[in-house]
């Protein structure tokens, strides 16, 4: 069977364990069911901007043309750093779209892999960040009524804690293995200021994830469609949005967000 198409990062979906689908074109490929199984992905150098749909020779930040990263609301600056939003304030590259994405409900989480780490997302995001960053397990921190707000916790917050996944001892599944979520965050409520301790979210379940991996590799070798245009092999597991190969290379999905693949298994 063969599909062809322009790809996007795979779809999610909180079960045990994880399950995969990779959009590709207007099809969905089941990732999950070629687990164990040998496939093939050619890429032929086209790119198309996830955002306007350009052909582009180059992809920038996981996906766009150069003129929609510096234009396209999903590529401004506070998608990375969500204390500089202002949308509050009524200032965004388009209000229309922050209206929807950055004034709304927003949770301060902190997530486990190889450390504690402490980001920001959506609300409607949950569990597809926790999921995308290959955590094992997460607890929300604190429910924010739009971005900055949340950004501005998270600020406070790297002083104690990682804002970064260490993706190869992620990939490795070297997790942490002595940790209280909650202990965790009790001791976070008592570092915040006190007009950001309101904020503070009073469920503490905490949400388990397990992958689709029969073999982690050990000694881990990153892979690309720039420069390998084709890529095949026997897929081992997948994690975060990295496909993981029987021979210990790894494939980030997300990274070729826009690419134009034919995918044959």
């Amino acid at each position: 069977m063969e599909y062809e198409g322009n790809i996007r990062k795979m779809i999610t979906e909180l079960n045990a364990p994880v399950k995969y689908t990779l959009p590709i074109g207007d099809a969905q490929i089941d990732m999950n069911a070629l687990i164990g199984k040998e496939i093939a992905m050619r890429f032929d150098g086209q790119i198309n901007c996830v955002s306007c749909g350009k052909k582009t020779k180059t992809s920038f930040s996981q996906g766009f043309c150069y003129s929609c990263l510096q234009t396209a609301p999903e590529a401004s600056e506070s998608i990375i750093r969500p204390e500089l939003s202002k949308a509050h304030l009524g200032i965004a590259r388009d209000m229309e779209w922050a209206e929807k994405h950055d004034l709304i409900d927003h949770f301060v989480y902190l997530a486990v892999s190889s450390a504690l780490k402490v980001g920001v997302t959506r609300g409607h995001q949950i569990p597809t960040r926790w999921i995308d960053q290959g955590a094992s397990y997460a607890i929300k921190i604190a429910k924010t009524p739009n971005r900055h707000i949340a950004g501005v916790i998270e600020v406070f917050l790297k002083d104690h804690f990682t804002d970064k996944t260490n993706w190869r001892a992620m990939l490795k599944n070297e997790v942490l293995k002595d940790f209280d979520l909650a202990a965790e965050k009790e001791r976070i409520a008592n570092l915040l200021p006190l007009e950001l301790q309101k904020y503070m979210e009073p469920e503490n379940e905490v949400t388990e994830i397990n992958y689709p991996v029969e073999q982690f590799p050990v000694k881990i070798k990153s892979i690309g469609f720039d420069k390998l245009p084709e890529i095949t092999g026997k897929l081992a597991g997948i994690k975060g949005q990295y496909l993981i190969f029987d021979d210990s290379r790894v494939l980030n999905i997300r990274k070729h967000n826009g690419y134009f693949l034919r995918v044959a298994m």
